[in-house]
């Protein structure tokens, strides 16, 4: 099966409300180009060098999507990745939000959208805010979103997790039930530049389970290009 049929398997699988990211970790220009001509709206990169690379070697075929940042950001990239992604999936603590927005209008852009990363597995190999370092974390959460309404050029539009990487999708049921808990918690405070529309959970291993708990976005490479062979 090649990337157009899957793309378009996976899509016609989905609910219409939930978006594909496709995941572009590794993937050449040419996939990526091929993904486009199927359809694909929105592209995420792990690391901001790999994705300035492919927007450039795309062109204009790279303004017929949206770029989102899904890999940890380091803060000596944020200037390139405020210039590069449309949207930063990853952040991760109220000092990484704080220097985001004082460097974006640096980069030219008024508002950023940015989604809360959480590392719902509490894994030391992963980054993301652990739930068991910011017990009551339901509070934790609701006191982070309010410091981070403050800030003037971001608008909090999400939520995103990987989930622990069991080997049954079924395993990670119970954390995907935390998060969209936290979601809709967060969703229902009223808080200015907080607007709670997209909950990022789920790849190709268990994307299926973490619709069924709510997810309105996943992340899937392996399912649209295959196994890598590289």
């Amino acid at each position: 099966m090649n990337i157009r049929a899957r793309y378009q398997q996976i899509t016609g699988e989905v609910p219409g409300h939930v978006t594909l990211v496709v995941a572009a970790k590794t993937r050449t220009p040419q996939e990526i180009r091929e993904v486009i001509a199927a359809g694909a709206t929105d592209v995420g990169e792990n690391y901001v060098q790999e994705a300035l690379a492919m927007r450039e070697s795309l062109g204009e075929e790279a303004e017929k999507v949206r770029w989102h940042m899904i890999g940890h950001l380091q803060y000596n990239k944020i200037n390139k990745a405020l210039r590069i992604f449309d949207v930063i999936q990853t952040v991760d603590s109220l000092d990484t939000a704080r220097a985001l927005d004082k460097r974006v209008d640096q980069a030219g852009r008024t508002i950023v959208p940015c989604y809360i990363e959480i590392n719902i597995g509490n894994e030391d190999t992963k980054a993301g805010i652990k739930p068991e370092e910011h017990e009551p974390f339901e509070e934790y959460m609701v006191r982070m979103v309010r410091d981070m309404s403050a800030l003037g050029h971001l608008r909090i539009e999400g939520l995103m997790t990987m989930g622990p990487r069991f080997g049954k999708a079924e395993d990670s049921r119970s954390y995907f039930k935390r998060i969209k808990h936290v979601f809709d918690l967060l969703n229902d405070l009223g808080t200015p530049r907080v607007d709670m529309k997209y909950l990022s959970m789920g790849m190709t291993n268990s994307y299926r389970v973490a619709i069924e708990e709510g997810s309105n976005m996943v992340r899937i490479g392996t399912g649209v290009f295959g196994e890598r062979t590289g």
